[in-house]
Formats: structure tokens, C-alpha cells, sequence
């Protein structure tokens, strides 16, 4: 059984409700939303980080990312505005270690992010 929390929420050994699915990815609501709405798009491939990305998982990210701008446009903010972030490693505030983009939108995001 895989330790990573992402992979047992995809398998649904963690409760989360699935926001969005298809099949490449999954969506669900961070436990920590830094905005009204505050999304995680998590491939159901396990990818640690973006520094572990093969060629091979180009597609996959593009997806993560298309995602993203019609999840946004779905919750109604599209147009307003919102922010796309993915953290790499420790540095980058990387804290589950399971590639995964942040949806944040509904509200002035501000600048520098940090």
C-alpha cells in the first residue's frame, strides 16, 4: 500500500470528494484553502514533484493545467481572475509529495506571491 496521501485519496482510501475526474487526473478541495475557492488537480499518476517528470509526462501536465482554466471558468471566476501554482520540492513549499496544481481564485491575489 502506497504511502502517499494523494494516491490513497485517488484510490479512496482517504475520504475526499472527487470535485472533478476524468481520466488523467482528479480534483478536490485543499483542507487549507488560501482563497474562497482553492482546488488541488492531482494526476492520478503518481509524479512526486516537477522535477520528476519524465517527456513522457508533458501531456499529463498540459492536462493538469487545462483543467485548471475550465474548473475555473465552471466556478465563475475565469473572467475576474485567478492564480495556477504548482510547488517543487522543499524549497518551493512542496509538502505532499504527489505532483499537484493549485487552483486559487475568488478574490485579488496579491504580489509578490512570497
Amino acid at each position: 500500500m502506497s504511502d502517499c496521501l494523494f494516491c490513497r485519496i485517488r484510490d479512496g482510501l482517504i475520504p475526499s470528494p472527487k470535485l472533478y475526474e476524468d481520466e488523467l487526473c482528479f480534483a478536490i478541495a485543499d483542507i487549507s484553502p488560501q482563497a474562497p475557492t482553492h482546488l488541488l488537480i492531482l494526476p492520478k499518476k503518481h509524479i512526486a514533484s516537477l522535477d520528476a517528470l519524465t517527456d513522457d509526462d508533458a501531456p499529463i501536465v498540459g492536462h493538469l493545467i487545462a483543467v485548471a482554466a475550465r474548473l475555473a471558468r465552471d466556478k465563475g471566476f475565469a473572467e475576474d481572475g485567478y492564480r495556477v501554482a504548482i510547488n517543487c520540492n522543499a524549497h518551493g513549499c512542496q509538502t505532499v509529495f504527489h505532483l499537484h496544481v493549485h487552483l486559487l481564485g475568488g478574490r485579488q491575489m496579491g504580489w509578490p506571491p512570497g
